[in-house]
Order: structure tokens, then C-alpha cells, then sequence
């Protein structure tokens, strides 16, 4: 069993400070939003290189399309979280949704606010949305591993019980060793999705061929990594003793990314 290192939440904190007799204060900046950060700055980064590479977007059009991905992610993965995982807010506290800093973001609901920030950007400068999509697909990975490295500093989404000897006591989660499912997410699909997609899309694909195989990643390694997560407590097992609610989301995106690589060789030949 290894010992799950104790981290503080906050890189660091100032304040509080006191101005016209008012406190101010304190301020904190917290690790799971750094990595918000690292995320955004890496897709930035390797996406001005794609750019320069491709052609698709100039560097300063593909700096208006990261805008609208990144609106994408923050409002849909926590618009999604609510409607996916906790939908009596939508009722008992409408006003929950928009208070971000309380917590709770969906990587599908992110996706499809991206898919759409995507389309809107890609429309303004002509681009077909596939072409947005297949230009934008590699630069997403990074972002996920950033977050579950967020998720595990935070020693939240721990996974189920183990007897496996990397196990970890995670705070809050009881005396039993535990999955660190946040790291098997972060290697599977940050690193491992990354080289896929990076090096798959380095030649010349046929359209929606780096979305498809970005779809099915994503799934196949999600839904795998499923089945060492525990599942949210409020939610629990959907059905049949092991299948989650990330397990049902995954299914459809297993689906699309067969039927874009089915579509994507038909163009080819």
C-alpha cells in the first residue's frame, strides 16, 4: 500500500486585507485551477505549432477558436455536471449552475460546449466544422491529464477498494486502500490519447478521422477506467452491480468515433 502524499489545496494564499474598514480576503490560488491553466497554456502552445504546420488557421484565427473552446469547457463541463450528475439543482437551486467555484465540471458536457464553441469559431472564419474539429482534437488530451493531476491533488474521484499494492488511503474516502483512478485517467487518457492522436495526426487524414479516432480513445479508456472509479455516491451503480453513469455517457462516443472512422474511409476510397 502506498501512502497517499498530503497536499495542501492552495499554492499560496494572501490577505486578508482591510480597505475603507472593509475586509478583503484572503485570496487563494488553488492547484485544480493552476492546472485549468497548464491545460489551456498546453493546447495554446501545440495548437500555434499545428497551425503554423497546417495551415487550417492562421495563428491569431486559431487564438480566436481556443477563446471559444475554452468558454466551451468551462460553461458546458459545468452546465453538464449538473444536468448528468446532479439534475435536482436545475429545480431546487437554479442559480448552483453558474457558481463554478463551488465545484463540479463533466468532461462530456465540456465536449459538447466545445463542439459547439468549435463550430460557431470555425463558421466565422469558413471553415466546415470537421475541419475545426480534426484541427483541434490532439490538443485536448493534455488538458485531461492536467485535470485528473488536479483531481488527485484535491483526493477527490478516488477509486474502489484494492488489495493491489499501490493502493492509497485516500483523505475521506475511509480506512481502505483505494484505485488511484485519477492517475490511470491522466495516463490513459492524457499521455496515452495524446501520442495517439499526435502522431496519428502528423500525415494527411481523410475528414473526421482524427475526430473518430479522438471519440473512440476517449471512450475506450474512459470506460475501462470506469471500472477501477468509484462512482458517484449520489448516483451509485446504474445497473447490473458494476455499470456507472461515465460508463453510460462513454457508450455513445464509442458509437460516433466508429461511425466518423466508418465515414472517413468511405471518403478515402
Amino acid at each position: 500500500m502506498l501512502q497517499y502524499p498530503q497536499f495542501s489545496t492552495d499554492i499560496f494564499s494572501f490577505g486578508p486585507f482591510v480597505f475603507n474598514g472593509l475586509a478583503l480576503g484572503p485570496f487563494a490560488v488553488r492547484w485544480y485551477g493552476f492546472m485549468y491553466i497548464l491545460g489551456f497554456a498546453s493546447a495554446w502552445l501545440l495548437g500555434r505549432y499545428r497551425a503554423a504546420k497546417s495551415g487550417v488557421f492562421t495563428k491569431n484565427q486559431f487564438d480566436d477558436v481556443l477563446t471559444f473552446g475554452i468558454l466551451g469547457v468551462v460553461l458546458g463541463g459545468r452546465l453538464g455536471y449538473v444536468v448528468f450528475y446532479q439534475p435536482a439543482l436545475l429545480l431546487e437551486a437554479p442559480l448552483e449552475v453558474f457558481k463554478i467555484w463551488h465545484g463540479g465540471m463533466s468532461f462530456h458536457g465540456g465536449l459538447l460546449g466545445v463542439i459547439l464553441g468549435q463550430w460557431l469559431a470555425g463558421r466565422r472564419y469558413g471553415k466546415t466544422f470537421f475541419e475545426t474539429i480534426d484541427f483541434m482534437a490532439p490538443l485536448v488530451p493534455p488538458g485531461l491529464f492536467f485535470g485528473r493531476i488536479g483531481n488527485f491533488i484535491n483526493a477527490e474521484l478516488w477509486g474502489r477498494t484494492t488489495d493491489m499494492p499501490w493502493g492509497m488511503v485516500f483523505p475521506g474516502a475511509g480506512p481502505l486502500p483505494r484505485h488511484p483512478s485519477q492517475l490511470y485517467e491522466a495516463a490513459l487518457e492524457g499521455l496515452a490519447l495524446f501520442v495517439i492522436l499526435w502522431v496519428y495526426s502528423a500525415k494527411t487524414r481523410p475528414r473526421m478521422a482524427v475526430s473518430g479516432v479522438f471519440a473512440l480513445g476517449y471512450g475506450l479508456f474512459r470506460f475501462f477506467v470506469e471500472f477501477f472509479r468509484q462512482p458517484d455516491a449520489h448516483l451509485g451503480y446504474l445497473a447490473f452491480g458494476w455499470l456507472t453513469m461515465g460508463m453510460l455517457l462513454c457508450l455513445p462516443m464509442i458509437v460516433l468515433g466508429l461511425f466518423l472512422l466508418w465515414l472517413a474511409s468511405r471518403r478515402s476510397e
